[in-house]
């Protein structure tokens, strides 16, 4: 039972203990599940996405998973599965996500064969793809979903700079696993139990002494000491 207004080109941390709903928000966005009829709605632009179709509405909509989604082919067709980009376009997005001299350096380049789930990859570089393929589709919302999990932390902040600097105009939805990750949001959602439990600013739920993002932030310093989940 969730009722909010995100703004266009909002960056919103999403956080919650497991079951409080985060998974299912992201579910309900993308229509994988459908909302009861006379059970609510989601707006994007003042549209009702209930009453466009899945194939237009994930146009405009770009996630980036725990796991990266890679294929077995040609890194050329993980990044553009359908052929639209011109080759500067896809250097020009390898570029932006730091990749452009590991492909550069490949005997075949953007034709180089990617291997059973990416595993001629790292971690770090599979997700790097991944950012690559949704800057290509230049989406009006990017959800994150706790796509930086399974990295160092390193890896973490320089992804997390990369989202910033080249989604600057999109809506930007990040799950979170790590609460330092979403620290620099616009705001943060606190979801406890399917229910909004704070909306706010990152600075006015850290004052909140009572709240809860503020008892995940103290609790996660007590457990690791060093503000990650």
């Amino acid at each position: 039972n969730l009722s909010l207004v995100v703004k266009g080109g909002e960056k919103i941390g999403v956080v919650g203990r497991t079951g409080s709903g985060k998974s299912s928000l992201m579910v309900v966005l993308f229509r994988i599940t459908e909302i009861e009829q006379d059970g609510g709605q989601i707006l994007i632009d003042g549209v009702d996405v209930g009453k466009i179709g899945t194939s237009a509405l994930r146009l405009n909509l770009s996630i980036i998973p725990q796991d990266p989604v890679m294929f077995s082919n040609t890194i050329r067709c993980n990044l553009d599965p359908f052929g639209n980009a011109s080759e500067d376009e896809l250097w020009e997005v390898l570029k932006k996500v730091q990749l452009a001299e590991v492909i550069a350096v490949l005997p075949k380049g953007l034709d180089e064969e990617v291997s059973e789930g990416g595993e001629n990859f790292s971690q770090g570089q599979r997700q790097l793809l991944c950012i690559a393929r949704s800057l290509l589709r230049n989406p009006k919302i990017l959800v994150m979903d706790e796509a930086t999990a399974s990295i160092d932390n390193n890896t973490d902040a320089m992804i997390q700079r990369m989202i910033r600097e080249n989604f600057a105009d999109a809506t930007v939805l990040t799950i979170a696993h790590r609460l330092n990750t979403i620290m620099d949001s616009d705001r943060i959602l606190v979801l406890d139990d399917g229910e909004v439990a704070e909306f706010d600013t990152p600075s006015n739920l850290l004052s909140n002494k009572n709240g809860a993002f503020r008892s995940l932030v103290d609790k996660n310093k007590a457990a690791h000491g060093d503000g990650d989940e």
